[in-house]
Protein backbone atom coordinates (compact mmCIF):
# COMPACT_ATOMS: atom_id res chain seq x y z
CA UNK A 1 0.00 0.00 0.00
CA UNK A 2 2.69 2.41 -1.00
CA UNK A 3 2.02 6.05 -0.28
CA UNK A 4 -1.16 5.38 1.71
CA UNK A 5 -1.60 7.27 4.95
CA UNK A 6 -1.87 5.30 8.16
CA UNK A 7 -5.09 5.30 10.13
CA UNK A 8 -3.47 7.40 12.85
CA UNK A 9 -2.27 9.93 10.26
CA UNK A 10 -5.81 10.18 8.93
CA UNK A 11 -7.15 10.59 12.45
CA UNK A 12 -4.82 13.48 13.13
CA UNK A 13 -5.20 15.12 9.74
CA UNK A 14 -7.41 18.19 9.62
CA UNK A 15 -7.79 18.27 5.84
CA UNK A 16 -9.57 15.01 5.06
CA UNK A 17 -13.18 15.00 3.95
CA UNK A 18 -16.26 13.58 5.66
CA UNK A 19 -17.55 10.35 4.14
CA UNK A 20 -21.05 9.99 5.62
CA UNK A 21 -22.71 10.74 2.30
CA UNK A 22 -20.01 9.12 0.17
CA UNK A 23 -21.06 6.28 -2.16
CA UNK A 24 -18.65 3.40 -1.68
CA UNK A 25 -18.51 1.05 -4.66
CA UNK A 26 -18.37 -2.59 -3.68
CA UNK A 27 -19.59 -1.86 -0.19
CA UNK A 28 -21.31 -4.88 1.34
CA UNK A 29 -23.57 -3.75 4.14
CA UNK A 30 -23.15 -5.56 7.43
CA UNK A 31 -21.14 -8.41 6.04
CA UNK A 32 -23.35 -8.74 2.92
CA UNK A 33 -26.43 -9.57 5.01
CA UNK A 34 -28.28 -6.25 4.73
CA UNK A 35 -30.96 -6.14 2.10
CA UNK A 36 -30.93 -3.18 -0.25
CA UNK A 37 -34.18 -1.22 -0.64
CA UNK A 38 -36.36 -2.64 -3.39
CA UNK A 39 -38.88 0.20 -3.68
CA UNK A 40 -38.39 3.70 -4.95
CA UNK A 41 -37.95 6.45 -2.37
CA UNK A 42 -41.27 8.03 -3.36
CA UNK A 43 -43.20 4.77 -2.98
CA UNK A 44 -41.54 4.05 0.33
CA UNK A 45 -42.61 7.13 2.21
CA UNK A 46 -46.17 7.93 1.10
CA UNK A 47 -47.65 4.94 2.83
CA UNK A 48 -50.51 4.74 5.33
CA UNK A 49 -50.16 4.03 9.04
CA UNK A 50 -51.14 0.38 9.54
CA UNK A 51 -52.49 -0.81 12.91
CA UNK A 52 -52.89 -4.51 13.65
CA UNK A 53 -55.45 -5.52 16.30
CA UNK A 54 -55.35 -9.15 17.46
CA UNK A 55 -56.81 -11.17 20.32
CA UNK A 56 -59.07 -14.11 21.01
CA UNK A 57 -62.56 -14.47 19.56
CA UNK A 58 -65.05 -12.15 21.33
CA UNK A 59 -62.22 -10.35 23.16
CA UNK A 60 -63.53 -6.93 22.12
CA UNK A 61 -61.27 -6.32 19.09
CA UNK A 62 -64.06 -4.85 17.00
CA UNK A 63 -65.12 -2.53 19.83
CA UNK A 64 -61.54 -1.29 20.18
CA UNK A 65 -61.31 -0.72 16.42
CA UNK A 66 -64.65 1.13 16.33
CA UNK A 67 -63.54 3.42 19.19
CA UNK A 68 -60.25 4.20 17.41
CA UNK A 69 -62.11 4.96 14.17
CA UNK A 70 -64.58 7.22 16.01
CA UNK A 71 -61.83 9.20 17.71
CA UNK A 72 -59.92 9.56 14.44
CA UNK A 73 -63.03 10.98 12.74
CA UNK A 74 -61.03 13.73 11.03
CA UNK A 75 -58.65 11.22 9.41
CA UNK A 76 -59.24 8.84 6.53
CA UNK A 77 -59.48 5.45 8.24
CA UNK A 78 -60.41 2.06 6.79
CA UNK A 79 -61.07 -1.17 8.70
CA UNK A 80 -60.03 -4.50 7.16
CA UNK A 81 -61.27 -7.67 8.89
CA UNK A 82 -59.34 -10.91 8.69
CA UNK A 83 -62.74 -12.68 8.71
CA UNK A 84 -63.23 -11.41 5.15
CA UNK A 85 -60.44 -13.74 4.03
CA UNK A 86 -61.79 -17.09 5.21
CA UNK A 87 -61.37 -19.79 2.59
CA UNK A 88 -64.59 -20.79 0.79
CA UNK A 89 -65.72 -24.19 2.00
CA UNK A 90 -66.29 -26.98 -0.44
CA UNK A 91 -69.63 -28.77 -0.57
CA UNK A 92 -68.15 -31.66 1.41
CA UNK A 93 -66.74 -29.30 4.07
CA UNK A 94 -70.10 -27.54 4.36
CA UNK A 95 -71.86 -30.84 4.92
CA UNK A 96 -69.77 -31.41 8.06
CA UNK A 97 -69.07 -27.81 9.02
CA UNK A 98 -69.22 -28.72 12.69
CA UNK A 99 -65.84 -30.43 12.20
CA UNK A 100 -64.23 -27.45 10.46
CA UNK A 101 -61.77 -25.37 12.56
CA UNK A 102 -62.35 -21.69 11.78
CA UNK A 103 -59.71 -20.67 14.35
CA UNK A 104 -56.80 -22.41 12.62
CA UNK A 105 -54.35 -20.38 10.48
CA UNK A 106 -55.10 -22.63 7.49
CA UNK A 107 -58.72 -21.44 7.53
CA UNK A 108 -57.63 -18.08 6.07
CA UNK A 109 -56.50 -17.09 2.58
CA UNK A 110 -53.43 -15.19 3.76
CA UNK A 111 -52.09 -14.73 0.23
CA UNK A 112 -55.21 -12.79 -0.74
CA UNK A 113 -54.96 -10.72 2.44
CA UNK A 114 -51.38 -9.82 1.57
CA UNK A 115 -52.38 -8.87 -1.98
CA UNK A 116 -55.15 -6.58 -0.72
CA UNK A 117 -52.91 -4.94 1.89
CA UNK A 118 -50.16 -4.39 -0.66
CA UNK A 119 -52.56 -2.51 -2.92
CA UNK A 120 -53.89 -0.36 -0.08
CA UNK A 121 -50.38 0.46 1.11
CA UNK A 122 -49.51 1.63 -2.40
CA UNK A 123 -52.53 3.92 -2.62
CA UNK A 124 -54.75 1.70 -4.79
CA UNK A 125 -58.44 1.07 -4.28
CA UNK A 126 -59.30 -2.60 -3.86
CA UNK A 127 -62.31 -4.94 -3.64
CA UNK A 128 -62.44 -6.93 -0.39
CA UNK A 129 -64.64 -10.04 -0.16
CA UNK A 130 -67.51 -10.23 2.33
CA UNK A 131 -67.71 -13.68 3.92
CA UNK A 132 -71.16 -15.16 4.54
CA UNK A 133 -71.18 -17.36 7.65
CA UNK A 134 -74.42 -19.03 6.57
CA UNK A 135 -73.23 -20.14 3.14
CA UNK A 136 -69.56 -20.31 4.25
CA UNK A 137 -68.25 -18.52 1.20
CA UNK A 138 -67.58 -15.01 -0.07
CA UNK A 139 -70.63 -13.90 -2.02
CA UNK A 140 -70.14 -10.11 -2.40
CA UNK A 141 -67.34 -7.57 -2.61
CA UNK A 142 -66.74 -4.36 -0.68
CA UNK A 143 -64.90 -1.49 -2.37
CA UNK A 144 -62.22 0.01 -0.12
CA UNK A 145 -60.35 3.19 -1.00
CA UNK A 146 -56.80 4.05 0.13
CA UNK A 147 -56.63 5.87 3.47
CA UNK A 148 -54.25 7.54 5.90
CA UNK A 149 -54.84 4.79 8.48
CA UNK A 150 -55.56 1.09 7.89
CA UNK A 151 -56.75 -1.01 10.83
CA UNK A 152 -56.30 -4.75 10.24
CA UNK A 153 -58.33 -6.75 12.77
CA UNK A 154 -58.51 -10.49 13.36
CA UNK A 155 -57.68 -13.32 15.72
CA UNK A 156 -54.54 -14.34 13.82
CA UNK A 157 -53.27 -11.15 12.17
CA UNK A 158 -49.99 -11.50 14.13
CA UNK A 159 -49.46 -15.16 13.19
CA UNK A 160 -47.85 -14.73 9.75
CA UNK A 161 -44.59 -12.72 9.88
CA UNK A 162 -45.32 -11.27 6.43
CA UNK A 163 -48.53 -9.73 7.73
CA UNK A 164 -46.82 -8.47 10.91
CA UNK A 165 -44.19 -6.78 8.78
CA UNK A 166 -46.88 -4.55 7.27
CA UNK A 167 -47.83 -3.04 10.62
CA UNK A 168 -46.63 0.18 12.22
CA UNK A 169 -48.43 -0.59 15.48
CA UNK A 170 -49.55 -3.94 16.92
CA UNK A 171 -52.31 -4.08 19.57
CA UNK A 172 -53.35 -7.23 21.44
CA UNK A 173 -56.75 -7.13 23.15
CA UNK A 174 -56.44 -9.25 26.29
CA UNK A 175 -59.77 -10.31 27.81
CA UNK A 176 -60.53 -12.99 30.40
CA UNK A 177 -61.44 -16.39 28.88
CA UNK A 178 -64.76 -16.62 30.74
CA UNK A 179 -65.79 -13.20 29.47
CA UNK A 180 -64.88 -14.19 25.92
CA UNK A 181 -66.90 -17.40 26.17
CA UNK A 182 -69.94 -15.56 27.53
CA UNK A 183 -69.75 -13.03 24.72
CA UNK A 184 -69.34 -15.78 22.14
CA UNK A 185 -72.44 -17.61 23.37
CA UNK A 186 -74.48 -14.40 23.31
CA UNK A 187 -73.24 -13.45 19.83
CA UNK A 188 -73.57 -16.86 18.15
CA UNK A 189 -77.04 -17.55 19.52
CA UNK A 190 -78.40 -14.16 18.43
CA UNK A 191 -76.45 -13.37 15.25
CA UNK A 192 -75.72 -16.83 13.84
CA UNK A 193 -78.76 -18.67 15.25
CA UNK A 194 -76.66 -21.49 16.68
CA UNK A 195 -77.58 -23.91 19.43
CA UNK A 196 -75.78 -23.34 22.72
CA UNK A 197 -74.73 -26.98 22.88
CA UNK A 198 -73.08 -26.71 19.46
CA UNK A 199 -71.33 -23.50 20.53
CA UNK A 200 -69.89 -25.10 23.68
CA UNK A 201 -68.81 -28.21 21.76
CA UNK A 202 -67.07 -26.08 19.14
CA UNK A 203 -65.42 -23.96 21.85
CA UNK A 204 -63.90 -26.94 23.65
CA UNK A 205 -62.98 -28.76 20.46
CA UNK A 206 -61.53 -25.91 18.36
CA UNK A 207 -61.70 -22.40 19.85
CA UNK A 208 -59.86 -22.89 23.14
CA UNK A 209 -57.09 -25.18 21.73
CA UNK A 210 -56.53 -22.78 18.81
CA UNK A 211 -56.32 -19.84 21.19
CA UNK A 212 -53.70 -21.62 23.29
CA UNK A 213 -51.73 -22.92 20.30
CA UNK A 214 -51.91 -20.08 17.77
CA UNK A 215 -53.39 -16.85 19.15
CA UNK A 216 -51.96 -16.44 22.66
CA UNK A 217 -48.34 -17.04 21.48
CA UNK A 218 -48.64 -14.00 19.16
CA UNK A 219 -49.22 -11.74 22.17
CA UNK A 220 -45.41 -11.40 22.43
CA UNK A 221 -45.37 -9.47 19.14
CA UNK A 222 -47.72 -6.76 20.42
CA UNK A 223 -46.46 -3.22 20.98
CA UNK A 224 -49.49 -2.51 23.19
CA UNK A 225 -51.61 -4.90 25.25
CA UNK A 226 -55.10 -3.68 26.20
CA UNK A 227 -56.68 -5.46 29.16
CA UNK A 228 -60.52 -5.51 29.18
CA UNK A 229 -60.78 -4.47 25.53
CA UNK A 230 -63.25 -1.69 24.75
CA UNK A 231 -63.86 -1.06 28.45
CA UNK A 232 -60.32 0.31 28.78
CA UNK A 233 -60.99 3.90 27.65
CA UNK A 234 -57.70 5.22 29.07
CA UNK A 235 -55.62 2.83 26.93
CA UNK A 236 -57.60 3.64 23.79
CA UNK A 237 -57.27 7.40 24.40
CA UNK A 238 -53.48 7.00 24.71
CA UNK A 239 -53.34 4.90 21.53
CA UNK A 240 -55.32 7.49 19.56
CA UNK A 241 -53.07 10.27 20.88
CA UNK A 242 -50.00 8.31 19.75
CA UNK A 243 -51.53 7.71 16.31
CA UNK A 244 -52.28 11.42 15.91
CA UNK A 245 -48.69 12.22 16.82
CA UNK A 246 -47.41 9.75 14.24
CA UNK A 247 -49.74 11.08 11.54
CA UNK A 248 -48.41 14.58 12.17
CA UNK A 249 -44.80 13.46 11.73
CA UNK A 250 -42.74 12.96 8.62
CA UNK A 251 -43.89 9.93 6.64
CA UNK A 252 -40.64 8.12 7.46
CA UNK A 253 -41.50 8.27 11.18
CA UNK A 254 -44.70 6.36 10.42
CA UNK A 255 -42.65 3.60 8.82
CA UNK A 256 -39.82 3.51 11.36
CA UNK A 257 -40.86 3.97 15.02
CA UNK A 258 -37.18 4.26 16.00
CA UNK A 259 -36.76 7.49 13.98
CA UNK A 260 -37.29 10.80 15.79
CA UNK A 261 -37.33 14.20 14.08
CA UNK A 262 -37.27 17.11 16.52
CA UNK A 263 -40.34 19.29 16.21
CA UNK A 264 -39.74 22.13 13.75
CA UNK A 265 -40.22 25.75 14.79
CA UNK A 266 -39.51 29.02 13.01
CA UNK A 267 -36.29 29.24 15.04
CA UNK A 268 -35.14 25.80 13.87
CA UNK A 269 -36.24 26.49 10.30
CA UNK A 270 -34.39 29.80 10.41
CA UNK A 271 -31.17 28.18 11.62
CA UNK A 272 -31.42 25.55 8.87
CA UNK A 273 -31.87 28.38 6.35
CA UNK A 274 -28.72 30.10 7.58
CA UNK A 275 -26.40 27.08 7.62
CA UNK A 276 -27.56 26.01 4.16
CA UNK A 277 -26.83 29.43 2.68
CA UNK A 278 -23.76 29.31 0.42
CA UNK A 279 -22.87 32.91 1.34
CA UNK A 280 -22.85 32.55 5.14
CA UNK A 281 -19.58 33.29 6.94
CA UNK A 282 -17.72 30.47 8.64
CA UNK A 283 -18.28 32.11 12.03
CA UNK A 284 -22.06 32.19 11.56
CA UNK A 285 -22.10 28.69 10.09
CA UNK A 286 -20.40 27.33 13.20
CA UNK A 287 -22.56 29.41 15.56
CA UNK A 288 -25.91 28.25 14.15
CA UNK A 289 -24.71 24.69 13.58
CA UNK A 290 -23.74 24.53 17.24
CA UNK A 291 -27.19 25.73 18.27
CA UNK A 292 -28.89 23.05 16.16
CA UNK A 293 -26.47 20.36 17.35
CA UNK A 294 -27.24 21.27 20.98
CA UNK A 295 -30.97 20.81 20.33
CA UNK A 296 -30.39 17.40 18.74
CA UNK A 297 -28.15 16.30 21.62
CA UNK A 298 -30.69 17.41 24.23
CA UNK A 299 -33.46 15.55 22.38
CA UNK A 300 -31.29 12.45 22.12
CA UNK A 301 -30.54 12.48 25.85
CA UNK A 302 -34.28 12.43 26.45
CA UNK A 303 -34.39 8.90 25.01
CA UNK A 304 -32.00 7.48 27.63
CA UNK A 305 -33.40 5.38 30.49
CA UNK A 306 -33.99 7.11 33.81
CA UNK A 307 -34.77 6.26 37.42
CA UNK A 308 -37.03 8.11 39.83
CA UNK A 309 -35.27 10.32 42.35
CA UNK A 310 -36.52 12.46 45.23
CA UNK A 311 -34.73 15.57 46.50
CA UNK A 312 -35.38 18.12 49.24
CA UNK A 313 -35.87 21.65 47.88
CA UNK A 314 -34.61 24.82 49.66
CA UNK A 315 -38.15 25.25 51.03
CA UNK A 316 -37.94 21.86 52.75
CA UNK A 317 -40.40 20.28 50.33
CA UNK A 318 -39.96 16.94 48.56
CA UNK A 319 -39.61 17.04 44.80
CA UNK A 320 -40.02 13.78 42.88
CA UNK A 321 -38.02 13.84 39.69
CA UNK A 322 -35.67 11.61 37.72
CA UNK A 323 -32.00 10.76 37.84
CA UNK A 324 -29.90 10.90 34.68
CA UNK A 325 -28.50 7.77 33.08
CA UNK A 326 -24.98 7.35 34.46
CA UNK A 327 -23.41 4.80 32.12
CA UNK A 328 -23.12 6.53 28.77
CA UNK A 329 -20.49 7.75 26.33
CA UNK A 330 -20.24 9.54 23.01
CA UNK A 331 -18.64 8.19 19.84
CA UNK A 332 -17.90 10.60 17.00
CA UNK A 333 -17.42 9.53 13.39
CA UNK A 334 -14.33 11.41 12.28
CA UNK A 335 -14.19 14.07 11.06
CA UNK A 336 -17.57 15.79 10.98
CA UNK A 337 -18.80 14.00 14.08
CA UNK A 338 -16.24 15.87 16.14
CA UNK A 339 -18.25 19.04 15.55
CA UNK A 340 -20.91 17.58 17.88
CA UNK A 341 -18.60 16.79 20.77
CA UNK A 342 -18.68 20.21 22.46
CA UNK A 343 -22.46 20.18 22.67
CA UNK A 344 -22.39 16.71 24.21
CA UNK A 345 -19.75 17.75 26.75
CA UNK A 346 -21.79 20.83 27.63
CA UNK A 347 -24.81 18.64 28.36
CA UNK A 348 -22.99 15.73 30.05
CA UNK A 349 -20.16 16.88 32.27
CA UNK A 350 -17.07 14.67 32.05
CA UNK A 351 -18.55 12.29 29.46
CA UNK A 352 -16.14 9.92 27.72
CA UNK A 353 -16.00 10.28 23.93
CA UNK A 354 -14.56 7.67 21.60
CA UNK A 355 -13.61 7.97 17.92
CA UNK A 356 -14.28 5.97 14.77
CA UNK A 357 -12.62 6.67 11.42
CA UNK A 358 -14.10 5.19 8.25
CA UNK A 359 -12.03 5.81 5.13
CA UNK A 360 -12.13 4.35 1.65
CA UNK A 361 -8.74 2.91 0.78
CA UNK A 362 -7.97 2.73 -2.93
CA UNK A 363 -10.57 2.12 -5.63
CA UNK A 364 -11.62 -1.39 -4.63
CA UNK A 365 -14.21 -0.32 -2.06
CA UNK A 366 -12.28 -1.75 0.90
CA UNK A 367 -12.63 0.19 4.14
CA UNK A 368 -9.96 1.18 6.61
CA UNK A 369 -11.51 1.55 10.04
CA UNK A 370 -9.70 3.01 13.03
CA UNK A 371 -11.33 3.12 16.43
CA UNK A 372 -10.46 4.34 19.87
CA UNK A 373 -13.28 3.52 22.26
CA UNK A 374 -13.74 3.21 26.04
CA UNK A 375 -12.73 -0.23 27.29
CA UNK A 376 -16.08 -0.70 29.01
CA UNK A 377 -18.19 0.54 26.10
CA UNK A 378 -20.24 -2.67 26.08
CA UNK A 379 -21.67 -1.63 29.47
CA UNK A 380 -22.66 1.87 28.33
CA UNK A 381 -25.38 3.59 26.35
CA UNK A 382 -23.73 5.11 23.27
CA UNK A 383 -24.54 8.41 21.55
CA UNK A 384 -23.15 8.05 18.02
CA UNK A 385 -22.34 11.45 16.52
CA UNK A 386 -22.34 12.24 12.79
CA UNK A 387 -24.08 15.37 11.45
CA UNK A 388 -25.00 13.95 8.02
CA UNK A 389 -26.76 10.65 7.28
CA UNK A 390 -26.49 10.18 3.51
CA UNK A 391 -26.33 6.72 1.95
CA UNK A 392 -26.09 5.10 5.39
CA UNK A 393 -22.93 3.18 4.47
CA UNK A 394 -20.65 4.83 7.02
CA UNK A 395 -23.34 4.65 9.69
CA UNK A 396 -23.78 0.90 9.12
CA UNK A 397 -20.00 0.40 9.43
CA UNK A 398 -19.86 2.42 12.66
CA UNK A 399 -22.89 0.72 14.24
CA UNK A 400 -21.63 -2.74 13.21
CA UNK A 401 -18.31 -1.98 14.91
CA UNK A 402 -20.06 -0.91 18.13
CA UNK A 403 -22.13 -4.09 18.12
CA UNK A 404 -19.01 -6.19 17.60
CA UNK A 405 -17.56 -4.44 20.65
CA UNK A 406 -20.49 -5.77 22.66
CA UNK A 407 -22.78 -2.72 22.69
CA UNK A 408 -26.42 -3.86 22.60
CA UNK A 409 -28.18 -2.48 19.53
CA UNK A 410 -30.90 -0.97 21.72
CA UNK A 411 -28.24 0.99 23.65
CA UNK A 412 -27.21 3.04 20.59
CA UNK A 413 -28.71 6.45 19.79
CA UNK A 414 -27.54 7.94 16.47
CA UNK A 415 -27.56 11.75 16.48
CA UNK A 416 -27.34 13.82 13.28
CA UNK A 417 -28.46 17.16 11.89
CA UNK A 418 -29.90 16.05 8.55
CA UNK A 419 -30.85 12.63 7.17
CA UNK A 420 -31.46 11.47 3.62
CA UNK A 421 -34.37 9.01 3.21
CA UNK A 422 -32.12 6.32 1.76
CA UNK A 423 -29.78 6.47 4.75
CA UNK A 424 -32.71 6.25 7.16
CA UNK A 425 -34.05 3.25 5.27
CA UNK A 426 -30.70 1.43 5.28
CA UNK A 427 -29.94 2.07 8.96
CA UNK A 428 -33.44 1.38 10.32
CA UNK A 429 -33.84 -1.79 8.28
CA UNK A 430 -30.40 -3.01 9.31
CA UNK A 431 -30.68 -2.06 12.99
CA UNK A 432 -34.36 -1.82 13.96
CA UNK A 433 -33.59 -1.43 17.67
CA UNK A 434 -31.33 1.63 17.55
CA UNK A 435 -32.79 5.14 17.71
CA UNK A 436 -32.07 7.88 15.18
CA UNK A 437 -32.55 11.50 16.27
CA UNK A 438 -32.30 14.19 13.59
CA UNK A 439 -33.44 17.77 13.03
CA UNK A 440 -34.60 17.45 9.42
CA UNK A 441 -35.28 14.85 6.70
CA UNK A 442 -33.89 15.78 3.29
CA UNK A 443 -35.35 15.30 -0.19
CA UNK A 444 -32.86 12.60 -1.18
CA UNK A 445 -29.49 12.03 -2.86
CA UNK A 446 -28.23 13.32 -6.21
CA UNK A 447 -26.46 11.28 -8.89
CA UNK A 448 -23.19 11.66 -6.96
CA UNK A 449 -24.84 10.29 -3.80
CA UNK A 450 -24.68 13.68 -2.08
CA UNK A 451 -27.50 14.80 0.17
CA UNK A 452 -29.87 17.36 -1.39
CA UNK A 453 -30.68 20.11 -0.70
CA UNK A 454 -28.03 19.43 1.96
CA UNK A 455 -25.44 21.89 3.18
CA UNK A 456 -22.30 20.90 1.30
CA UNK A 457 -19.32 19.18 2.91
CA UNK A 458 -20.14 19.75 6.58
CA UNK A 459 -16.68 19.04 8.00
CA UNK A 460 -14.95 21.39 5.58
CA UNK A 461 -17.41 24.19 6.26
CA UNK A 462 -17.35 23.73 10.04
CA UNK A 463 -13.57 23.43 10.43
CA UNK A 464 -12.69 25.78 7.53
CA UNK A 465 -10.56 23.22 5.71
CA UNK A 466 -11.92 23.33 2.17
CA UNK A 467 -9.18 23.07 -0.45
CA UNK A 468 -9.67 26.53 -1.93
CA UNK A 469 -10.05 28.28 1.43
CA UNK A 470 -13.64 29.06 0.40
CA UNK A 471 -17.00 27.66 1.42
CA UNK A 472 -17.55 24.19 -0.04
CA UNK A 473 -21.04 24.38 -1.41
CA UNK A 474 -21.55 22.22 -4.46
CA UNK A 475 -21.13 18.43 -4.46
CA UNK A 476 -19.53 18.54 -7.91
CA UNK A 477 -16.49 20.26 -6.38
CA UNK A 478 -15.53 16.90 -4.95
Amino acid sequence: MGGAKSAVDLMESSSEVHFSGFHMDGFEQREASIEQPTTSETDMYNQPFVIGVAGGAASGKKTVCDMIVQQLHDQRVVLVNQDSFYNNLSEEERSRVQDYNFDHPDAFDTEELLRVMDKLKHGEAVDIPKYNFKSYKSDTLRRVNPSDVIILEGILVFHDPRVRELMNMKIFVDTDADVRLARRIRRDTSEKDRDIGVILDQYSKFVKPAFDDFILPTKKYADIIIPRGGDNHVAIDLIVQHIRTKLGQHDLCKIYPNLYVIQSTFQIRGMHTLIRDAQITKHDFVFYSDRLIRLVVEHGLGHLPFTEKQVITPTGSVYTGVDFCKRLCGVSVIRSGESMENALRACCKGIKIGKILIHREGDNGEQLIYEKLPNDISERHVLLLDPILGTGNSAVHAISLLIRKGVPESNIIFLNLISAPKGVHVVCKSFPRIKIVTSEIEIGLNEDYRVIPGMGEFGDRYFGTDDDDEQVVVASQK
